[in-house]
């Protein structure tokens, strides 16, 4: 029966080939959409990374293995390369699923991620497992640290909140925001973890700066960051002796000391792939102390590269954020910047010897299953959230006047 005239023709099914032709010609075209939208150079300066990961663990899975290799178990020269290659790839599949969302549904993403990390984080001092006299740890099949996982969610939740102010100025998101911050230190420091409270408290400190907060309350919030430290020092043991052991010096066999001899043996171009001695000397050469690997194996010239890309990652994703419009963008955006800049020069500044030992990852670049992933997915939220249609352009927004700060 054909159709009467202003009257649409009933959706037929289309014959198996056609539908599948259609299928992939709307994949292309959204493959197509997210190339275009998404910042480019930016996720080719953390392949690259990723890339010299890949190599800089290769060259320090020997040292690790022969260090934890016991009598009933032996692991081999590569036995962490290969790990650390699994988790890339499965870093890398997050990353790029990630990045395909739509602004809206990484914000919700974000939200959900926070939620979920900070559950585990409740239960950490209940069922987690303890290392090295930290109980940082779940065990679900495979070692999960839930603050790695709210790094991907912290910076976009606290952006949510800030957000609200531009709707209306009189609510009070200073105030929860210092809530969500108390509730996160407070939990990291049941574990304890000084290094990610200083991390996660940065990166509160630099997006309230940025929501618009009056001086007055920049300089009450610094003496009392002031007096935390000062606590910390004072009860919290760990903390104190690498402070003491950074101020005084340190002996030749503290973890930075021969942390910095490593970095310091290869001179600028170093000894060669494979042809280091003092790694082997040096205790998790293949997580916190792998920038020292490179300086040995590949030289200071390679150390200051990575030092170049992981500065042109910041400039770059700041760069992008100057021409948003939408308040919870530059902040959410701003955010995870922070926190990847944040930990990447604590990690380089503790292998120069210039700040106090802190179990933290170079990221990308170093061995890690959970920290791994949860970096890739912090890429992969902020290029979802910086993705823009290149033939549309901003003038930029100034989201507080002098008069809005408060």
């Amino acid at each position: 029966m054909m159709p009467t005239r202003g009257t649409a023709a009933p959706d037929l099914p289309l014959p198996a080939g056609q539908a599948a032709e259609r299928y992939r010609r709307n994949r292309r075209s959204d493959l197509a959409i997210w190339w275009r939208e998404i910042d480019r150079p930016l996720l080719f300066m953390v392949l690259i990374l990723m890339a010299i990961g890949a190599a800089a663990v290769a060259a320090a899975s020997p040292a690790s293995a022969r260090r934890l290799s016991t009598a009933k178990d032996h692991l081999g020269d590569l036995h962490f390369f290969l790990l650390n290659a699994r988790w890339q790839i499965l870093g890398l599949a997050v990353m790029f699923t990630a990045s395909h969302l739509a602004k809206n549904t990484a914000r919700r993403a974000g939200i959900v991620i926070a939620a979920v990390a900070i559950v585990m984080l409740l239960l950490v001092p209940v069922v987690g497992a303890e290392v090295n006299g930290a109980r940082r740890w779940i065990k679900l099949g495979v070692s999960i640290q839930p603050a790695e996982l709210l790094k991907a969610g912290y910076p976009i939740v606290l952006a949510w909140i800030l957000s609200w102010r531009a709707r209306d100025p009189e609510m009070p998101v200073i105030e929860l925001s210092v809530v969500l911050m108390g509730l996160v230190a407070l939990l990291l420091m049941l574990q304890p973890d000084f290094g990610s409270t200083i991390l996660f408290g940065g990166t509160w400190f630099v997006l309230i700066l940025l929501s618009g907060i009056s001086f007055r309350r920049v300089a009450l919030i610094g003496g009392f960051g002031a007096f935390a430290v000062a606590a910390t020092y004072l009860l919290y043991d760990n903390a104190r002796h690498r402070i003491d052991a950074f101020l005084g010096g340190g002996t030749a066999f503290d973890q930075v000391d021969l942390a910095q001899r490593t970095l310091l043996n290869g001179g600028f171009t170093g000894t060669g792939f494979w042809l280091g001695n003092r790694k082997f000397s040096l205790p998790e050469a293949h997580t916190d102390y792998i920038f020292s690997v490179i300086g040995e194996e590949f030289g200071l010239m390679a150390c200051a590269a990575i030092v170049v890309i992981f500065f042109a990652i910041l400039v770059r994703g700041l760069v992008r954020l100057l021409d948003e419009e939408d308040l919870f963008t530059v902040l959410a955006g701003a955010g995870l910047l922070c926190q990847l800049g944040g930990q990447a020069f604590i990690n380089v500044l503790v292998n120069l010897q210039l700040f106090p030992s802190k179990g933290m990852t170079l990221p990308f670049v170093s061995y890690g299953g959970s920290s791994t992933i949860a970096q890739c997915l912090c890429v992969g939220l902020l290029l979802a959230i910086t993705r823009r249609n290149p033939f549309l352009s901003g003038d930029g927004h100034r989201f507080a006047s002098a008069g809005d700060r408060r």
